[in-house]
């Protein structure tokens, strides 16, 4: 009797199939950057994120569910550089300028790298920095233990600095470089946080 060997089919190394997947993934974030760059996110379909990808449909939907899950996997990523870099800067800091400026310094190199890279500020900076709220106010808290801030009401103080950041993050390019942002920014925020943290009483307004 002849023995017919059976063929079996190579196993894909576990280490080569990661590899793979990861690869695949990236493929399509970076394809996600160039389309949001391009078309703006509210325009933007899956359609046209696959078109700029040589991976098949159904290899997409492997990975995400739509669009929405292409842009919180790069808010994500966004998020994993910057927010590290500002908490670092808070951390170090010895002085309210110091604790200011590193806050936006961080944010607006991070800023302008990305617009470099051909994704515009809107709506990625927003989604960007909102989870970054809640751990600016932890750093407000132990700013303020460390006397490098006096006592404010830190909810105040992160929402005022986020809305600084925001503002001036959409006119970048008019700035002459990120130093310069960060300086005005910081100068503008020590003014009125001096003029808050000294207030001991309500002040009258007559509408």
């Amino acid at each position: 009797m002849q023995v017919v060997p059976i063929r079996v089919k190579k196993a894909i190394p576990s280490g080569k199939r990661a590899q793979g997947k990861a690869a695949n993934r990236r493929i399509i974030l970076d394809a996600a950057k160039r389309v949001f760059g391009e078309m703006g996110y509210g325009s933007a379909k899956v359609r046209d994120i696959i078109r700029a990808t040589p991976l098949a449909s159904g290899t997409f939907y492997n990975y995400f569910r739509s669009k929405e899950e292409v842009f919180q996997a790069l808010c994500d990523e966004a998020a994993q550089i910057i927010v590290p870099a500002m908490r670092e800067a808070r951390h170090k800091a010895n002085t309210a300028d110091a604790f200011f400026y590193g806050t936006f310094r961080a944010f607006f190199a991070y800023m302008v790298a990305r617009r470099a890279s051909g994704v515009g500020p809107d709506p990625l900076h927003n989604q960007l920095v909102v989870p970054d709220l809640g751990m600016l106010k932890q750093d407000i808290e132990t700013a303020i233990a460390r006397r490098v801030l006096p006592a404010v009401n830190p909810q105040v103080l992160a929402s005022a600095i986020w809305g600084i950041a925001s503002g001036l993050a959409e006119t970048l390019a008019e700035w002459t470089d990120v130093d310069d942002a960060a300086r005005s920014a910081t100068a503008f925020m020590l003014q009125g946080f001096r003029a808050f943290a000294t207030e001991s009483k309500p002040v009258a307004v007559n509408y």
